[in-house]
């Protein structure tokens, strides 16, 4: 049960971690647009660094272990392919919620395998909930930024969406510990089509949009974010 609490809390502070993101954004108001333009890029890098380590060394490695190396690649291949075809629908859509929806499509997945891996007692646990914590403060910032953008969305609705959403990570971190426990190859497929999608994320949203003409400090945000993830694995194993 005390397994159970500590799932229900850190996927909860995962989800509340959007909203303190999004809170980030509507007070972030610079006097100088240049020290705004700077603060902006360097959290979108950091959030891509934070990714990145994710993958790399947590979701991808986990999926390794449990699959065979043809289904493991076509599993992050779908992923890509998925994301990518949701964001040609958005496009189409004209849509100002896409950051929103790629949000969500990392935060549920990751849920999910975060509750598998306290059902599994893995020691990875702690570590995957603190990137998705980390990751979803600047993902939050951005989408809120995006959503804000629209005449449809004011403050307080945004602000009302991000709080609820924060309640799909135990939902569905529960549900994982609960019922899918000895679904090993199920949580690896899905850990891996997420992983996928979250590449594609990184290099087709946040990596262009960090680049800033002549700063150079936006990037350094990356590798931090990695840099932040690599310690974690390194302390905890």
């Amino acid at each position: 049960m005390n397994n159970l609490v500590i799932l229900v809390g850190l996927t909860l502070a995962a989800g509340l971690a959007m909203l303190f993101g999004a809170l980030l954004a509507s007070f972030g108001k610079f006097r100088s647009r240049w020290v705004e333009a700077e603060f902006s890029h360097s959290i979108m890098a950091f959030g891509g660094g934070a990714l990145l380590s994710a993958v790399a060394l947590v979701l991808v490695p986990y999926g390794m272990a449990k699959l065979d190396p043809l289904i493991a690649s076509t599993c992050l291949l779908v992923g890509g392919l998925i994301f990518m075809m949701l964001d040609i629908y958005l496009l189409k859509l004209e849509t100002p919620a896409s950051q929103l929806v790629a949000m969500l499509l990392d935060f549920i997945p990751e849920s999910i395998a975060l509750g598998t891996a306290f059902a599994i007692g893995s020691t990875d646990a702690v570590l995957l909930a603190a990137l998705i914590v980390l990751q979803n403060i600047p993902e939050g910032f951005n989408a809120y930024r995006e959503l804000n953008r629209s005449y449809k969305f004011g403050p307080k609705k945004i602000m009302a969406i991000f709080f609820l959403m924060a309640f799909l990570g135990p939902i569905f971190g529960v549900s994982s510990y609960l019922w899918m426990q000895n679904q090993v190859i199920a949580i690896a497929v899905i850990v891996l089509v997420a992983s996928g999608g979250i590449l594609y994320s990184i290099f087709q949203d946040i990596a262009p949009r960090v680049k800033l003409a002549k700063h150079w400090a936006p990037p350094m945000g990356a590798v931090l974010g990695f840099v932040l993830g690599m310690v974690g694995v390194m302390v905890i194993k």
